[in-house]
């Protein structure tokens, strides 16, 4: 009963996202995107670098994203607290875009998924009867929302007249968390880990997510199946590629992605890969973090870095210059890649003055 209570209370929400105010006509994806509109006039989201104390979500998170040697930062991020008005529910994600308009894509992912999210959302609880709602759980709700909400926004993508997303497109990882569920979204090749206390007491490292290459067995065979190629280059061993049948274009490093037109006939999908995870006591911390920071840097030593920064509000950005040194030594030669992260710590934290100084600046 107290789940179906959450469900009702949850579209209530989003069809009424201020008190008083009675439903829109024009129904959930105009009320999702005033809903955004009123969560930055509020500073409800974050969408740069700095810092997130939230109270009412009893977490704190830090982020920072710094552009590569391989021109403009094609990555970037988003932090919205009270998710949906939910003031125990905040959404995290990092966006990776690649090809000449991928900067463009990304942004324009990172803007249209959590309001498309929650329109989803509230469209599936209401197709869902008073029966259905009592058996269903969080975590399937979310899912159907995250899979319906994806395709719209590849849709939309496909579409826009203003971006040219054929040979172009971007990853998208995000993360919702409401008290100790946790809903991870996947597309693409960036990871998230979980930092959780082992038996003896020590930070260990667990793989949230599976980064989605084309050399993956599901990947591959759907690829080939499609008629899209995989291999690597001579001078790129062990790096997999897509390819479309000639074998000369566009060679994507990743199996699934929004936008990439040109490839989406041939194995390659925005399907996200959707999981859940219910926090415990010994779960300390996620990190979302984009290929260019897990090229270079392993889990263990992401924990490690994380857990050891006394300073909440530096571990992303120290975790990010750790990778960055790191391509500068590992991969000399080869030019860095925009590196960005975030770390959502599960516990509540209240900054040194100099950091919240900082925060305020970002």
């Amino acid at each position: 009963m107290r789940q179906l209570s959450w469900i009702l209370s949850g579209l209530a929400r989003i069809l009424c996202p201020k008190r008083g105010r009675e439903p829109k006509a024009e129904g959930g994806s105009e009320a999702a995107a005033e809903m955004a509109r009123d969560a930055k006039k509020n500073e409800m989201i974050l969408e740069k670098s700095g810092t997130v104390c939230g109270k009412r979500s009893n977490c704190f998170v830090a982020v920072c994203s710094m552009r590569g040697e391989k021109g403009v930062n094609q990555d970037c991020t988003i932090v919205w607290e009270e998710f949906g008005c939910e003031k125990d529910l905040i959404f995290c994600g990092v966006f990776d875009g690649h090809g000449s308009w991928g900067h463009h894509v990304a942004k324009q992912v990172r803007k249209a998924l959590p309001s498309l999210l929650l329109c989803k959302w509230q469209e599936t609880l209401a197709s869902a009867s008073t029966d259905t709602c009592k058996t269903i759980g969080h975590f399937e709700i979310w899912k159907e929302s995250y899979l319906r909400a994806c395709a719209a926004v590849d849709g939309e993508l496909r579409l826009s007249r203003g971006l040219d997303s054929f040979n172009s497109g971007t990853t998208a990882l995000t993360i919702i968390k409401q008290g100790e569920l946790m809903v991870i979204a996947n597309v693409g090749d960036s990871r998230a880990i979980l930092a959780t206390k082992a038996d003896d007491g020590h930070l260990v490292p667990i793989q949230l997510t599976v980064d989605l290459k084309p050399n993956l067995q599901q990947e591959v065979e759907r690829i080939t199946r499609c008629n899209g190629l995989v291999f690597c280059l001579q001078d790129e061993p062990g790096v997999h590629r897509v390819w479309l049948p000639d074998g000369e274009t566009p060679g994507l490093a990743m199996s699934r992605a929004f936008g990439d037109y040109c490839l989406k006939g041939f194995g390659l999908i925005s399907v996200p890969e959707v999981s859940q995870r219910r926090i415990t006591c010994r779960d300390q911390f996620v990190v979302l973090a984009t290929d260019g920071v897990w090229d270079v840097v392993s889990n263990q030593e992401a924990v490690e870095i994380v857990s050891s920064t006394k300073d909440r509000c530096k571990s992303a950005k120290r975790l990010v210059k750790y990778a960055v040194r790191a391509w500068k030594h590992k991969r000399r030669g080869v030019a860095v890649d925009d590196c960005s992260a975030i770390c959502l710590f599960f516990d509540s934290y209240r900054p040194p003055p100099p950091c919240v100084e900082a925060a305020h600046r970002a």
